[in-house]
């Protein structure tokens, strides 16, 4: 077994090899080397990668393992954080992808699109019928769990889905899809994780979820190119982009790469909400993206004991900004307890629980969009 990258610092690739074969299963008889080789190996502040070459069966195998080889490779001298990349081997005959097999390494020179000019600049993912971008002018008003529960609500409908999460800097999907594994690379593509039905991608699936994103503008790009060129996203009726908060550079690498088929606005009655939703409409308008709608989110509260209904943040804002934007309103959905435990379980609750409040809430707002959009299958 031998390494095609040396470190530049840290441990050689005999002490990376030693440590993984001191990783060995529950019987005792095998460690992540008996279902894999090493492919190469990279050390940039303390931050060990290292890329495996495997099988697609025999990485179920190292799975289960691969936490515990990391706790591994972080205790070695000169590493603090170690990740473990998973490619595949290539058939036979089969000529590499982009060269060969290629770990994806959030580090890596290539991935920084600070020289645009390298870039393709024909618009991305021709195999997905729709994509949606799922926006807010600001942080807090749910729209993350908004743009998962709308996701699945269009599987529930029998579209074949993808979900995107573009929030680099606070990525929540893996924790709202109750999902953790890392995804597996084959030929140079990142495979998405599957959940709930749907095929799913986000940072959150290969960084620690209590590291900090602590990146510049250009790292967040290329991130983001990534995900939408490095990842074999399968054909798809509707590709949901949850995006980050704001109106910055991420919304403007989106909308250039992309032919974007919409975009949903989400935001809270409250007039301060409403301000920074003028906003985020007025940047996709520039940017000739369709509004398809605003949602009005944690619309009302309603006491589980005594049913009354209370409107905590104030109540109508969203529709009446629809209605001056001169764009369609999706609906309103509440603030309910059962929508916050249900992300934080992992379980979406038009899924998890499809005769509850919050559900039809979301389903409707799902149902409207693929009959504008003529999805319905």
């Amino acid at each position: 077994m031998t390494s095609s990258d040396t470190p530049e610092n840290g441990p050689d690739s005999g002490k990376i090899l030693e440590t993984l074969r001191l990783v060995q299963d529950e019987s005792g008889t095998s460690n992540v080397l008996s279902f894999a080789s090493l492919e190469g190996i990279s050390v940039r502040d303390g931050h060990a990668q290292i890329s495996l070459v495997t099988s697609r069966d025999d990485a179920h195998r190292i799975e289960p393992l691969r936490p515990r080889a990391e706790a591994a490779l972080a205790r070695l001298p000169g590493i603090t954080r170690a990740t473990i990349v998973l490619t595949a081997h290539r058939a036979p005959g089969q000529p590499p992808a982009g060269g060969g097999h290629r770990p994806f390494r959030l580090d890596s020179p290539a991935n920084n699109p600070g020289t645009p000019e390298t870039r393709p600049t024909g618009k991305l993912l021709p195999q997905v019928r729709a994509i949606i971008a799922v926006a807010s002018g600001k942080g807090g008003v749910g729209k993350s769990t908004t743009a998962v529960n709308l996701a699945a609500g269009l599987a529930k409908l029998g579209l074949r889905t993808g979900l995107l999460d573009a929030d680099i800097y606070g990525p929540s999907l893996p924790r709202m899809l109750g999902h953790s594994a890392k995804p597996f690379v084959e030929n140079g593509k990142i495979i998405p994780i599957e959940a709930w039905g749907m095929h799913a991608m986000s940072i959150g699936f290969l960084v620690d979820e209590r590291q900090a994103m602590i990146w510049r503008g250009p790292m967040v790009m290329g991130a983001i190119s990534q995900f939408l060129g490095d990842v074999a996203w399968p054909e798809l009726d509707v590709l949901i982009i949850d995006m980050p908060p704001g109106t910055g550079d991420a919304q403007l690498t989106i909308s250039q790469k992309l032919s974007l088929r919409g975009a949903v606005i989400v935001s809270t009655p409250q007039d301060i909400a409403l301000l920074d939703a003028r906003r985020g409409v007025a940047m996709f308008e520039k940017m000739n993206v369709p509004i398809l709608g605003l949602i009005e989110n944690m619309s009302y509260f309603c006491c589980p004991n005594c049913n009354h209904r209370t409107e905590l943040f104030g109540h109508g804002g969203a529709r009446a900004q629809a209605e001056e934007s001169g764009v369609p309103f999706l609906g309103e959905v509440p603030l309910l307890a059962d929508i916050r435990a249900s992300g934080d379980a992992g379980a979406p609750i038009v899924l998890s629980s499809p005769d509850s409040e919050g559900a039809h809430a979301y389903t409707a707002v799902a149902r409207a969009i693929a009959q504008s959009l003529r999805l319905d299958r």
